[in-house]
């Protein structure tokens, strides 16, 4: 492992982190902020992401590559619940894993999550439209439970349209602090 990977590896999940609070509290999601990703730190992340750091993607794709799978994202996922993969769960009436709703809470945290994640990868090449484009590479293939897939979708698509202050205002008007999904209407959805 070269020594330079390590602070590299530091630096980046150290600037996503500042990035991704300073985004939960333009929103007034304050603890979450202070506390998203702190397991990045943990040893069985931490050194398989020195391990295999990159630099302009996630360390754990080249984890998967290598292994066929990754330690650390595992690791990760279950502990860390602003992950749809962490809401998962065997349906006892159709016999499969299915996504289960996600709390808006961690909705919130996720959206944040994909925008810094979009900014610290991309770079100056990042625009309002990456988290978007991201999400809908992948769509298809994620067990995500139909309601938070969509309203993930809505929100990527009103930052794609709008940019981050009024995306921003409105996830804080519609989506912080409350315990139920925006209603339909209020979100601009048909049905």
């Amino acid at each position: 492992m070269k020594l330079i990977n390590i602070w590299r590896h530091f630096h980046t999940i150290t600037e996503h982190r500042i990035m991704v609070a300073r985004h939960c509290f333009r929103v007034g999601m304050y603890w979450q902020g202070l506390t998203h990703d702190l397991s990045k730190y943990s040893p069985s992340e931490f050194w398989q992401g020195c391990r295999y750091y990159q630099g302009y993607c996630s360390p754990n794709n080249a984890e998967r590559k290598d292994k066929g799978y990754s330690v650390a994202w595992m690791h990760h996922k279950g502990r860390n619940r602003h992950h749809y993969e962490y809401w998962t769960d065997y349906n006892i009436e159709t016999h499969r894993m299915e996504g289960v709703k996600m709390p808006l809470k961690y909705v919130n945290e996720m959206i944040m999550d994909r925008i810094a994640a979009s900014k610290v990868y991309e770079g100056a090449k990042y625009t309002q439209h990456s988290p978007l484009a991201y999400y809908e590479k992948g769509k298809d293939s994620y067990m995500i439970h139909p309601e938070t897939s969509a309203l993930l979708e809505y929100v990527l698509r009103m930052l794609d349209k709008y940019g981050e202050e009024r995306t921003f205002a409105w996830m804080k008007k519609y989506m912080v602090g409350k315990k139920k999904y925006p209603e339909r209407k209020k979100r601009g959805m048909r049905e």
